[in-house]
């Protein structure tokens, strides 16, 4: 039984949601001065947030977030920066090795999509990669470096964040599910949580993997699903590099304890739930893609806390049945991941897995996020679909969020993050049979 807690009578925005993007959110706003409200049904960065890889890159991202990515990256430096916490940030370079010529025409291809942007990327040869590495048997073709992106500990940056926004005067409210958005004349009003209603001018839907179900309650639609990563960390062993290594039999990032965080790119479970099948054609693409290395499950979920739900502002809502989403993470893949990892790096043969865990991610058809606002909801604004690169973009895409709360103008086109780009025209309020 969760203690009820006292909500504000009032505020002038509730942001709904407590990973990345609703923290920097909240923190943004309080720095301006402007009274939040942060509601988060479990606790802060409980979910995808602190079960990242940690990766702030610019590296790979697509050509329509990286503009937003670089923006951000800056954002990250100055917020950790003020902290007065060590959350293991450190710009120590990512780097995607190519194991043949053609992952390394791949990135190379990259890059010449990317011309005019300041990422800071190369291509590295062999003996480069080998150099970078401190090693000399030739094993890669190549790499993509980017010596300028960064790395933190997810589950220490995140709550760190929060602290930070409730000392410049947010209040971020744990426990504390968002049940409805309240609307007049098309308008947001309130929120009723499960603690009490909040009169507010602007609601901020930051919550996730929960963020579809969540809309659908509304007679919204998102073509928004979920996909189940599993992740690992080991004992502590060589450094093999300060920063992050990219490949697709096993990517690594070096601990602050000496460890390794490893996981395998793409390699994820795609959760098959009714709204599956919904927007099953929109994500097609991404299936056919990557059929090898993703698999499709009908698991307990199916008519779980993300299946097809409805309910009323007075009733108990998925989002307290499941305070914290933990999946069970994938065991078989996880050790074939490591047995990939010391076979690329033949130095971290003695590590072992420590801990393993899984994460659902929140994914868009086209992997971009949504931010936007839906027709008929004036105050309503849409933060979600960051589709597993949110812990990197995501104080670049609270501060859209913030440029669309004050009126100002957005610091990057805002084209690409619309709800409509998946309707082929202005989005419309629609009721979810």
């Amino acid at each position: 039984m969760v203690e009820a807690l006292r909500v504000p009578e009032r505020t002038n925005v509730v942001v709904i949601g407590g990973g990345i993007v609703g923290v920097v959110t909240a923190l943004f706003l309080a720095d301006r001065g402007i009274p939040v409200v942060l509601c988060e049904k479990g606790r802060i960065a409980g979910e995808q947030s602190s079960r990242n890889w940690g990766w702030i890159r610019k590296a790979g991202r697509d050509p329509r977030e990286l503009q937003l990515m670089i923006e951000s990256a800056a954002m990250w430096k100055d917020i950790a920066a003020r902290l007065g916490e060590d959350i293991g940030y450190g710009i120590r370079g990512i780097t995607y090795l190519a194991e043949t010529d053609e992952d390394l025409a791949r990135h190379e291809e990259w890059l010449e999509s990317t011309r005019g942007f300041a990422h800071g990327s190369r291509l590295l040869s062999s003996q480069e990669t080998d150099d970078l590495l401190k090693r000399n048997d030739r094993k890669f073709a190549g790499a993509l470096h980017t010596a300028s992106d960064a790395s933190a500990e997810p589950a220490l940056a995140v709550p760190a964040m929060a602290r930070l926004a409730a000392r410049q005067g947010a209040s971020v409210l744990e426990n504390c599910a968002v049940r409805s958005v309240e609307r007049s004349g098309g308008k947001v009003r309130s929120v009723v949580t499960e603690h009490g209603e909040i009169a507010c001018e602007t609601v901020v839907l930051a919550g996730g993997v929960w963020s579809r179900t969540f809309l659908e309650n509304l007679g919204l639609s998102l073509p928004q699903l979920a996909v189940k990563s599993s992740v690992m960390r080991t004992t502590p062993g060589p450094e093999v590099t300060a920063g992050a290594l990219g490949a697709g039999r096993a990517s690594l990032r070096r601990r602050q304890d000496g460890g390794y965080t490893i996981a395998r790119s793409g390699a994820a479970e795609f959760q098959l739930v009714p709204a599956a099948f919904r927007h099953f054609r929109a994500f097609l693409p991404v299936l056919a893609e990557r059929w090898r290395i993703m698999k499709l499950r009908v698991g307990p979920d199916f008519f779980g806390p993300l299946g097809h739900q409805r309910w009323k502002a007075d009733e108990t809502t998925p989002f307290e049945a499941v305070r914290v989403m933990d999946p069970t993470p994938d065991a078989r893949l996880l050790a074939n991941v490591l047995a990939s990892a010391k076979s690329l790096h033949p130095r971290l043969e003695g590590l072992e897995i420590a801990e393993t865990w899984g994460g659902l991610i929140d994914v868009m058809p086209d992997e971009v996020p949504v931010i936007d606002q839906p027709p008929g909801w004036d105050g309503l604004v849409i933060a979600t679909g960051l589709s597993g690169h949110g812990f990197g973009i995501g104080p670049g895409v609270a501060r859209l969020v913030l440029d669309r709360i004050c009126g100002e103008a957005p610091m990057v086109d805002m084209a690409p993050f619309a709800l409509s780009r998946f309707s082929g025209k202005r989005a419309k309020a629609e009721a979810v049979a």
